[in-house]
């Protein structure tokens, strides 16, 4: 599907529940007002930032040539398409050479500058033409009335639009991937691990949508029962504190409507956790 000015992915964002237990050796514990985004796992410990929006895959200051895929980060909040409500769940937009609204109690606007990701997807092809570009991610509820969650500016250039290039063969097909920790990396606890899909919807499982998933990430040892986190709210991302030894971990995007079966799945991805 082709926005006027950029190429819309038809990715669907998947549902993810950032769990957070406060072990003895956690950090700090959540926020209040953000405890009910939360499960207890012994493993799952706060995110070391705020709620906010980023981007997964892009830089700032970046040259760049269209078109090409801009995923989209989520921390501390989930994923629910607009006109659903699921505790403080909300769904990406994009800002193209916008500033943040200065009035926060007003639904964003749909124009070529705001982009709506109302499915839960987590990621879009962008197709714009040559030239200088600030883009900003933001968080907004049901009404499309934006959350205090949102991305620093990133500044893009974008030297070169290839028109005969396809979004379709820019995103590649339909799958779900452990963007980070990357397969086979050390790494020293508590470490961030990523959740993307390309080509899905996603949503926090209460509302029930069909063609929705959320996350389910298995984590292995040699000898010892499978962890197995549900990340039913919608959240993209958690951070782990396992003992130190050697894992493996597989990703799955789970229907939220089809019985829970498993819409798609990762290659399995080792790490190896060192002893902090």
């Amino acid at each position: 599907m082709q926005h006027p000015i950029l190429n819309l992915c038809s990715v669907f964002a998947v549902a993810l529940t950032l769990v957070a237990a406060i072990p003895a050796n956690a950090q700090t514990a959540p926020a209040a007002t953000d405890e009910a985004d939360f499960v207890v796992h012994p493993w799952v410990v706060p995110s070391s930032r705020s709620a906010e929006t980023y981007f997964t895959n892009l830089k700032d200051g970046a040259t760049l040539e269209t078109p090409f895929v801009a995923r989209f980060g989520l921390s501390m909040r989930g994923l629910v398409p607009a006109g659903k409500t699921a505790g403080r769940a909300g769904h990406h937009h994009l800002l193209v050479n916008q500033a943040l609204p200065l009035d926060f109690k007003k639904p964003l606007p749909f124009t070529d500058q705001y982009i709506h990701f109302g499915k839960g997807q987590m990621e879009m092809v962008i197709n714009l033409p040559p030239g200088n570009y600030d883009l900003r991610l933001l968080l907004a509820d049901q009404g499309h009335i934006p959350y205090f969650v949102y991305s620093k500016p990133l500044k893009v250039t974008i030297s070169k639009q290839n028109k005969t290039v396809t979004p379709a063969s820019v995103q590649g097909a339909p799958r779900v991937e452990l963007l980070s920790p990357a397969d086979r990396e050390t790494v020293k606890p508590p470490f961030q691990v990523q959740f993307h899909a390309s080509g899905y919807n996603v949503s926090h499982a209460a509302p029930k949508l069909a063609d929705t998933g959320h996350f389910r990430l298995t984590v292995e040892r040699a000898g010892r029962k499978a962890e197995v986190l549900n990340f039913t709210g919608g959240q993209t991302e958690t951070w782990l504190n396992p003992p130190p030894g050697d894992y493996t971990m597989r990703l799955e995007l789970v229907s939220n409507t089809a019985g829970n079966s498993v819409m798609s799945a990762s290659k399995p991805s080792s790490v190896s956790v060192a002893a902090r």
